[in-house]
């Protein structure tokens, strides 16, 4: 007989990550200053396959990311012993945080759609060029 499971509860994962997302979200609407750090928004939680370590996305408004990142991680022991209290598990997840420029991205994206999509800013008369013609 084995002695682990051959894969995690992917059910399990999910929901405790988004617990967990949650339950932080809660902590830091609540315990951080928004003129310091900016506003915070997490965006995910990606949970290792034994739930020891977090990996949690955000994305910030009003602040630089580099800052909220600092904040964040430096008081992620803290959050962590709120989290304990939180959630009724036996292992409460290390939490570190990274930015998440996924809609920073999105963002450029949709603007250089635009752009491209603007009347007169591709010329579709490729036969009009003088070099072209035979």
């Amino acid at each position: 007989m084995a002695r682990h499971k051959p894969r995690p509860n992917a059910g399990r994962t999910v929901r405790l990550a988004d617990q967990i997302r949650k339950d932080l979200a809660q902590i830091i609407q609540r315990e951080f200053d928004v003129s310091q750090v900016g506003l915070i928004t997490l965006s995910g939680v990606d949970l290792s396959a034994d739930y020891a370590h977090a990996k949690v996305y955000f994305t910030v408004l009003g602040a630089s990311p580099g800052v909220a990142e600092a904040a964040l991680n430096s008081k992620a022991g803290w959050l962590h012993s709120l989290l304990f209290k939180m959630l009724h598990i036996h292992t409460v997840p290390t939490l570190r945080f990274i930015h998440d420029d996924h809609v920073a991205r999105g963002i450029e994206m949709t603007k250089l759609i635009e752009k491209a999509n603007q009347p007169g800013s591709y010329s579709s008369n490729v036969d009009d060029d003088p070099d072209k013609q035979g």
